[in-house]
């Protein structure tokens, strides 16, 4: 009988022994959060006093605060190229649209055995151009991207049909919700994801939420004064701008509450940023001064996002990194933690997630053609940058430590050596582009 005894507890540790090596060695969650027309000074860790943003603050004290990660400036041009992995002129067809041609994040995560999950702002359909893009009513797209589910605004329903916020016009697995005066978007998005982990907490996940918060119409929250004004939902004024930062803010909070109720949060790696630049009619205030957005622009604040990493198994203490990251590093990130060899612009900042070794990337680069109106279009551009210095085609060079706004470029006869150096070596980055025109 004992030895019968000691054989069960035998079995009993190795079968211990198993599932904890099970645990340790599970592929990590993903959940990758973009919030929309976002930019760096929205945020505390950033030096932000014009808003509450302690969940995320608390993320980027724990995690790996990324100082300078260049997007693109507008919307679609940054989901693109952060889904792909490319250039926009390698594959940016139309604003809105996202070409069936390409592999996205979603794919990538798929093939390499995640459930995979999809909430929030879509317009990838390419809704404006139904005369020469034949499936932009084609409500398995996301699906056809590699996201196993979805809850989406804007997919095959313009947003002249219904808004983001209250009373919204939301698209779920096929089927369109029963639209109700008192739901709010971003609830929708939020619980869906909640729900999603819940379901999926037994496998590896992958969770894309770019966000609809912060992107005008500035409205009222479900926690602002007016919310329970019904007719004040849908009025414009900056001045709730605030209550979504902090809105968007609660949200990451919950979602990380509910990993940790799940048990799920130490190899869960939370990825915040956002799309572009802040709208420019929003002027936040820093510690070190005032920042005006400029969502649409190439100037720093149309792209200057903030990037924060969150994974409590890997990133032991709070960092800052204050090199380049670009939204074309993103995909091939994700590359490398699933092991797979992906086909990419970007340079993947893995390692640095990890504590492995990362050698950082002298340059960014942003080629911006959006094809949308007139407003932002005067606005395309090429450019390559250095933390300090940045570069167009017709060979307008800026010191962007001393002029962020772009105002004063350098006269090219009475550049220093150094900056003439500095000069060459951005024009050789840019020469490994198509040329501008």
């Amino acid at each position: 009988m004992k030895t019968k005894f000691n054989l069960l507890i035998l079995l009993l540790a190795v079968c211990a022994a198993s599932c904890t090596e099970e645990k340790s060695t599970k592929m990590p969650n993903v959940i990758l959060i973009m919030a929309d027309d976002m930019g760096y000074e929205c945020i505390g860790a950033y030096g932000s006093t014009s808003y509450q943003t302690p969940n995320i603050d608390q993320l980027a004290s724990q995690g790996i605060r990324f100082a300078n990660c260049v997007s693109q400036p507008l919307c679609t041009p940054s989901r693109v190229k952060i889904m792909t992995g490319k250039y926009n002129y390698r594959n940016y067809d139309h604003f809105g649209h996202l070409n069936l041609s390409e592999y996205t994040f979603g794919n990538l995560m798929q093939d390499a055995g995640y459930e995979t999950c999809i909430a929030g702002k879509w317009q990838l359909n390419g809704l404006s151009y139904k005369d020469i893009i034949s499936d932009w009513n084609d409500n398995t797209r996301p699906n056809k991207f590699g996201f196993d589910e979805y809850c989406l605004w804007q997919l095959t329903k313009p947003r002249s049909e219904g808004g983001r916020y209250a009373d919204p016009l939301i698209e779920q697995n096929g089927q369109i919700l029963e639209r109700n005066s008192d739901d709010y978007g971003p609830d929708i998005f939020s619980n869906y994801i909640l729900d999603f982990i819940e379901r999926k907490k037994e496998q590896p996940f992958f969770v894309y939420y770019p966000m609809v918060l912060v992107h005008d119409p500035f409205v009222p929250t479900p926690d602002s004064q007016n919310w329970s004004d019904s007719e004040n939902r849908y009025k414009n004024d900056t001045t709730y701008f605030k209550d979504m930062v902090s809105y968007t803010d609660k949200i990451v909070g919950k979602i990380v509450r509910k990993l940790e109720e799940l048990q799920l949060d130490e190899n869960t790696l939370i990825i915040f940023t956002g799309d572009n630049g802040t709208h420019p009619s929003i002027t936040s205030q820093l510690v070190e001064g005032a920042v005006q957005g400029a969502k649409g622009n190439t100037i720093d604040a149309g792209t200057h996002v903030p990037l924060v990493a969150y994974w409590p198994s890997q990133i032991k203490e709070g960092k800052v990194f204050n090199d380049l990251i670009e939204f074309s590093d993103f995909f091939p990130t994700l590359g490398d933690m699933v092991k797979a060899d992906v086909n990419s612009d970007g340079k993947s900042f893995y390692p640095l997630l990890t504590g492995g070794a990362y050698t950082p990337r002298e340059t960014a680069f942003v080629h911006y053609d959006p094809q949308w109106g007139k407003n932002v279009n005067r606005y395309r551009n090429q450019f390559v940058r250095s933390l300090d210095y940045k570069l167009y085609p017709d060979s307008t060079f800026y010191h962007l430590s001393n002029d962020l706004l772009e105002k004063n470029p350098l006269f090219l006869d009475s550049l220093t050596t150094e900056q003439a150096d500095i000069k060459t070596a951005l024009e050789k980055e840019l020469k490994r582009h198509p040329d501008w025109k």
